[in-house]
């Protein structure tokens, strides 16, 4: 929090402060999900979007060989809808779940709450730090997890470099400003060079420190990474901060608390970050790609079988939000990130 003094706080403390803070925090006080919260991701719309990911876990369980003890942490579980299918799927591979332990990384207290209640009679641990789970190989997922982290921007005028920051000294009517930075002290202190060929930055200090602690787990322990998100693959950066309520963009600065404040995942950025850490590798792909090589479609043929019109039509129709051009299966990207010598590319 600004001192009484000094009422300019960079961007993401801003954004820290309007998602994360005990009293007016976004998602501190609220159940964002769904159709009657602020927008919908994808497991929300259709289960069979959990299924394929059920699916795609247990080979990549079978691809490490089984292990009598593997961890499965879903970062940032939302309403907890995704873990449930999760749940239901494994449940017909027993062979699976009896070695599986479910695990939620979790920052919100309220939707702790609401993930307790969803998955009631189900065996879950929840963490508030992915360092304390058990030394075993461990497949994290994180759907729409990276893209709730705050980011710090900058901006490239005449040469010079400048953060944004956000004055709030009158908390109604808040105001951009940029502060000269220097940007190569920066780029020592995150020890990776993000501004050659840049005009504009997008950059979340605590994603990278998550990637961090992840590849070390999986160096360490074996496993992976799922990342499932809204995103961009080109080197060139640009401004994509958006703020979201009732399924509709906001003034960001307007209502704070009371909209999701979210951007777009810079996929190159990521894949950089995880060369630079070593002893991984990843391949990314579309949703829609994904979706469709995991067997959405024939999945969603069987579900449909002796439904009648309108339930039929209403799978299709959901079906063709997650895997259509136009829709998710496009903008949506999936990465996976794991050792080095594994060849495993479900999905891919």
């Amino acid at each position: 929090m600004p001192t009484k003094n000094n009422f300019n706080i960079p961007l993401d403390k801003f954004i820290d402060l309007a998602l994360y803070d005990k009293e007016i925090g976004y998602y501190m006080n609220n159940n964002p999900f769904g159709k009657d919260g602020d927008f919908i991701t994808a497991p929300n719309l259709s289960r069979l979007f959990s299924e394929m990911i059920a699916i795609w876990i247990i080979g990549f369980w079978e691809n490490l060989g089984s292990p009598k003890n593997l961890n499965l942490v879903e970062l940032g579980a939302g309403n907890g809808s995704m873990m449930k299918i999760l749940i239901e799927t494994f449940k017909k591979f027993p062979n699976f779940i009896k070695f599986c332990n479910i695990i939620i990384h979790e920052k919100s207290p309220k939707l702790i709450k609401i993930q307790k209640k969803e998955l009631i009679q189900e065996k879950i641990i929840w963490v508030s730090d992915i360092k304390k789970i058990k030394n075993n190989p461990t497949i994290f997922i994180a759907n729409e997890f990276f893209d709730s982290i705050a980011i710090k921007q900058f901006v490239k005028i005449d040469k010079l470099w400048f953060e944004k920051y956000v004055n709030i000294k009158n908390k109604k009517k808040p105001f951009f400003l940029n502060k000269k930075i220097d940007m190569k002290k920066f780029e020592k202190k995150i020890d990776y060079g993000i501004s050659k060929d840049q005009n504009f930055i997008e950059y979340s200090l605590l994603g990278a420190k998550y990637l961090k602690k992840i590849a070390n787990i999986i160096k360490k322990n074996n496993g992976g990474l799922l990342i499932i998100d809204y995103g961009y693959p080109e080197k060139k950066m640009k401004n994509t901060l958006k703020a979201i309520s009732n399924h509709k963009y906001k003034n960001i600065l307007k209502n704070i608390g009371k909209s999701d404040i979210t951007y777009n995942i810079n996929f190159y950025l990521f894949k950089r970050i995880i060369q630079k850490l070593g002893g991984l590798k990843n391949i990314t792909t579309t949703q829609g790609d994904f979706l469709v090589k995991m067997g959405i479609k024939k999945r969603a043929d069987i579900i449909s079988r002796n439904k009648d019109f309108s339930k039929k039509a209403d799978i299709y129709f959901r079906l063709k939000r997650l895997i259509d051009e136009k829709h998710m299966g496009n903008i949506f990207k999936v990465m996976f990130i794991k050792k080095q010598k594994n060849n495993f590319k479900l999905g891919f």
